[in-house]
Formats: C-alpha cells, sequence, structure tokens
C-alpha cells in the first residue's frame, strides 16, 4: 500500500537542491528573520548571518555530520580563494553572533504559512484539525544549561543527569506539520507554555489536547477569543461536573471554575459548559470526551471518538523529531543556552520542511501524508541535498577531489595532543 507513495516520493525530488527546499522557505524570508532582529552582518564574512541559517536547518538534517563536514559538503560558506575551509571556531563564533531570535522569528514566520497551505484538503467537516501536547529534550550538562533550564527531581530526591528543556508543541495533524511551539525552562509548567500558543490556533479549528492540560482558563479562552474555534480533551478521574441534559453517554455538562483559577484570571465565568462523550477504546476501557463540539447531528459520537484517535499523531511527530532526525541522541549538540535554542528552532524549521515536502508529494497521489515514511523522505532528502552540492557538475569533479586531499590535511593540522577531557560518569536515563 506504501511503495506507491513511496516511489512517487522519490521522483518528486529528484531536484532537491537547496533551490527546491527554497521554493518553500524563500530568501526573502531569511533575510527578514536577519533583519527583523538586527542579526545582519556589517562586515564581509565567509559566513554571513543568512548563511548561518541555513547552517542550523542544514545541520539538523545531517546531523551525523560535524559542523565543518556540513559547511563543506554543502558549500555554505561565502568562497574565498585564501582560505578554502572554515574553522570550527570560525562556525561557532558565527552561531554566536546570529543568536537563536532570527531562528525563532523564521520558525514562526514559516510554520503559520506552511500549515495553512492546502489545508482545506485535510479538514474535517470545515474545520483544520490540530493537536496541542508536551514533550522534553536534554541538553549537555554545563553550569550554564543547568542554571538555566533546570532538572528533573525525582522523589528519591536524586537529580537528573542532564538538564532538560520543557516545550509544549501545536501540531497540524493530517500533515504534522508544527504550527507553534513554545520551549524553556523544564521547571515552568506546561499550562504556561501552552497558555502561550493558544492566540496562534486558527479560527474554524478542532484542538484535541491532552488530558494535562484540562483548564477552564485555556478551553474558554480558546472559545471566546476566536470564532468557531473547538476542543476536545479527556475528563480527568476527578472532574466534577453537573449534568443538564441529554443521554446516558452523550450529554451537556456544567463545570464550576474554582475561586483559585478566577483570583488568576477574573475575566473566567463562574461556570462554563461543554459536552460529555463516553467512548470506549480498543482495550475496551471507558473514557469520557468533553467538547465544545455541541451539535449532535453534525457531530456525531464516533466523529468525535475518531477526532480523539488522530490525537497520537503528535506522538508520532515527536518520535519524528527525536529518533529520526536527532538519532535518538542522549543530548542536543550545543552547550549553550543561546545554542539550545538555536539548535530547536533550526531542527523544527527542518522538520516542517519535510513534512511540507510529503504533503505535497501526497496531494498529487491522493493519499494521507501519514502513509509516506517520513525516514525514507528524509534519508532522500539528506541524500539528494549532498548528490546535487557536491556533483554540481561533472567537470567539478577533479577540484573536489583536491579539496577532499586539501581537507584530509587541514584535519590532520588541526589535531591537537595537549587536549584533555575529565571523565565524567552519568546514570543511565529510565
Amino acid at each position: 500500500m506504501l511503495d506507491e507513495p513511496i516511489h512517487f516520493l522519490a521522483n518528486y525530488l529528484e531536484l532537491p537542491d537547496w533551490r527546491r527546499l527554497g521554493e518553500h522557505l524563500p530568501v526573502e524570508w531569511v533575510e527578514q528573520a536577519v533583519q527583523s532582529t538586527e542579526a545582519t552582518s556589517i562586515r564581509h564574512r565567509r559566513l554571513p548571518a543568512e548563511q548561518v541559517v541555513w547552517l542550523m536547518v542544514a545541520l539538523a538534517i545531517y546531523r551525523h555530520k560535524s559542523i565543518s563536514e556540513v559547511l563543506d559538503d554543502l558549500g555554505l560558506a561565502v568562497p574565498d580563494s585564501h582560505s578554502p575551509f572554515v574553522s570550527k571556531s570560525a562556525a561557532a563564533q558565527a552561531r554566536q553572533r546570529l543568536g537563536s531570535e532570527p531562528l525563532k522569528w523564521l520558525f514562526d514566520h514559516c510554520a503559520r504559512h506552511w500549515s495553512e497551505q492546502d489545508s482545506k484538503a485535510y479538514m474535517f467537516k470545515g474545520l483544520q484539525l490540530f493537536a496541542m501536547d508536551g514533550t522534553t529534550l536534554r541538553t549537555h550538562d554545563t553550569p550554564e544549561n543547568r542554571e538555566h533550564f533546570g532538572e528533573q527531581l525525582y522523589a528519591s530526591g536524586a537529580i537528573a543527569s542532564y538538564p532538560q528543556v520543557r516545550g509544549v508543541t501545536l501540531t497540524a495533524l493530517p500533515k504534522h506539520i508544527v504550527r507553534a511551539a513554545a520551549f524553556g525552562p523544564y521547571g515552568t509548567n506546561e499550562m504556561l507554555y501552552a497558555k502561550r500558543l493558544i492566540t496562534e490556533i486558527p479560527d474554524d479549528s478542532l484542538t484535541v489536547f491532552d488530558r494535562g492540560f484540562l483548564s477552564a482558563e485555556i478551553l474558554t479562552t480558546l472559545i471566546q477569543n476566536g470564532r468557531n474555534r473547538h476542543f476536545i480533551i479527556p475528563a480527568k478521574s476527578n472532574t466534577k461536573c453537573e449534568v443538564l441534559e441529554g443521554s446516558e453517554d452523550d450529554y451537556i455538562v456544567r463545570m464550576c471554575v474554582s475561586p483559585q483559577a478566577r483570583a488568576k484570571c477574573p475575566e473566567l465565568p463562574e461556570f462554563w459548559q461543554a459536552r460529555a462523550v463516553t467512548v470506549t477504546d480498543q482495550h475496551a476501557r471507558k473514557h469520557i470526551l468533553l467538547t465544545s463540539l455541541c451539535e449532535r447531528k453534525r457531530y456525531k459520537k464516533v466523529d468525535i471518538a475518531r477526532c480523539y484517535e488522530n490525537r497520537w499523531g503528535i506522538e508520532t511527530s515527536y518520535r519524528e523529531l527525536k529518533q529520526t532526525m536527532l538519532g535518538t541522541a542522549l543530548t542536543l549538540g550545543s552547550q549553550t543556552v543561546d545554542g539550545v535554542y538555536q539548535e530547536i528552532w533550526g531542527t523544527l524549521i527542518a522538520y516542517n520542511l519535510i513534512r511540507l515536502e510529503i504533503a505535497k508529494a501526497a496531494l498529487v497521489v491522493k493519499c494521507d501524508p501519514t502513509e509516506v515514511s517520513f525516514i525514507r523522505a528524509f534519508h532522500l532528502i539528506q541524500f539528494e541535498l549532498h548528490w546535487a552540492a557536491v556533483t554540481r557538475s561533472y567537470g567539478k569533479l577533479p577540484a573536489s577531489m583536491k579539496l577532499l586531499r586539501e581537507r584530509l590535511v587541514s584535519l590532520l593540522k588541526d589535531e591537537r595532543s595537549d587536549r584533555k577531557f575529565d571523565r565524567v560518569v552519568k546514570a543511565k536515563p529510565n
């Protein structure tokens, strides 16, 4: 069943130069991201700010390679006959000059634009389908990272071996494109990150939440501050509600807003209502789903259950990000706080680019984007971008071989025998 979409994807990506991805990520957007955050390079450099933006996207696609390899293989540095290679220190300094804000600006701008593309082809009864959930990422154990991001504290009193980043994402379920994201210290509650993303949910949409986001402030804000915005969220075991009307497994309930919540947010009403639907999962376990889709004739019980089942697509999205793109690495590659944020935004941009290519291909062959293997598409883009960069023309092959030999020599010169690394024993993560 998947052979046809995969075969088509291979043909669809037969010209995947950086210009190929540039169809979705125009140079003007990159320039605007740099200029809007005042990161423009004034001096003439081998790695101007615009090229560093592309470098961060490329590093996410070629995570198994060093920064020097990516620069050399894809030819991202401005050519210089006197110095054909860019040193690691120069690349690190270029990243520090750029900072993380241009990558965040570019992600926000691209994500909104890409999630809207072809959205009508994947609607549920006129509504775009989204999911919101949280995740965590480990960072290198440096004093700066541990102070800023913090770490998990266990009930036994033990402290996690690595600092952790906490984040919440809003993902378009049919295409798995991340529409919006918020990341920060591990100690910040997911609810605070979720509140930042509520404004990013578009009108005429249905968002499926994890039960941890069951909050009157989040759900009432979603409905009141937009047009035709709806939610589905499972009720907690201790959720208290008053049944107003309806049948045994499909009824309207009223819930009281706690005084503590109203004290924090005086705009909240005293009560809020929702439709409660009882569904049975594949393990014969019953769950109560709360939703703002109160029209029983238009939104049947089976429709609500099916939409909630699609929520697990966001978990697939996290798996594609962490296991496929990040290579199941224990930590992110960057060792500074700003570098961590920079790496996260660059990875999300690269992930959305791959997902957008898959969605475009699936639309042509009229299949679901999730039917196309993400791993296969990811490997195709890795291979083709590398091949297009190295073999731009057969006449340049001798020059490429010469550069290869020069690069090997430069690597030998860069080795330093006086470098020392302290041994650190870390506990295995559970």
